[in-house]
């Protein structure tokens, strides 16, 4: 571009280049619509500026040249994008990520494959301890019920040993005789009357 616009390039650089602060602006009063023209500009007629002929031919040769660099240098980099789109979709970095994708693929089958054994252990385990547990309430169930049963034989041979002594106070054939001679010996007053502790507090007198 320098070199083909030549001294509008300078120009251009100037007008680019930093400039220093502006201490104060400079303010340029402007005409309005309704003022007329100045006197100093009355009857003249605006000239366009004059071509030269060799200067127009070399400019549009320049310009052509650029124009055509311009689209070498565009189709130059299409043609670089597409060759790496493709070598992406079939060429050798397709192959390279094929392979990165099966590692990466056998890595995580590998990983899940020792977590389903870890979980498997772990629920072995859990069942495991969950059986014992079982058999361990059923241990204890079985020997809750042995008490149980030993002591409901025991209430029973007590209340055996009750009634057997019980037994020997009833009255029978053999003893009738002599529980009538007892009681008409030993007579009980049953005529009595008792207060909330159950002590007795009256009783008539046998006659």
């Amino acid at each position: 571009m320098l070199q083909l616009f030549g001294g509008r390039s300078v120009q251009a650089a100037r007008l680019l280049a930093p400039r220093s602060a502006v201490l104060m602006q400079a303010v340029r009063g402007r005409k309005s619509r309704t003022d007329p023209i100045a006197k100093s500009k009355e009857g003249r007629v605006k000239v366009p500026p004059p071509v030269d002929p060799v200067e127009m031919v070399v400019l549009k040769e320049r310009f052509t040249e650029y124009q055509t660099i311009m689209r070498a240098l565009r189709l130059e980099f299409k043609e670089e994008v597409l060759r790496r789109k493709y070598e992406e979709e079939t060429g050798s970095l397709a192959e390279e990520r094929l392979r990165q994708e099966a590692e990466e693929h056998r890595a995580l089958m590998a990983f899940n494959n020792e977590e389903n054994l870890r979980m498997l252990q772990v629920r072995m385990m859990r069942i495991k301890k969950e059986n014992e547990e079982a058999e361990r309430r059923k241990l204890e169930a079985a020997i809750q019920r042995e008490q149980e049963q030993q002591e409901f034989i025991k209430e029973k041979e007590k209340e055996i040993l009750l009634l057997q002594e019980d037994v020997k106070n009833f009255i029978t054939l053999e003893n009738l005789d002599e529980r009538i001679e007892e009681a008409l010996d030993n007579p009980k007053n049953y005529n009595f009357a008792v207060d909330k502790e159950g002590r007795i507090v009256k009783q008539t007198v046998l006659q």
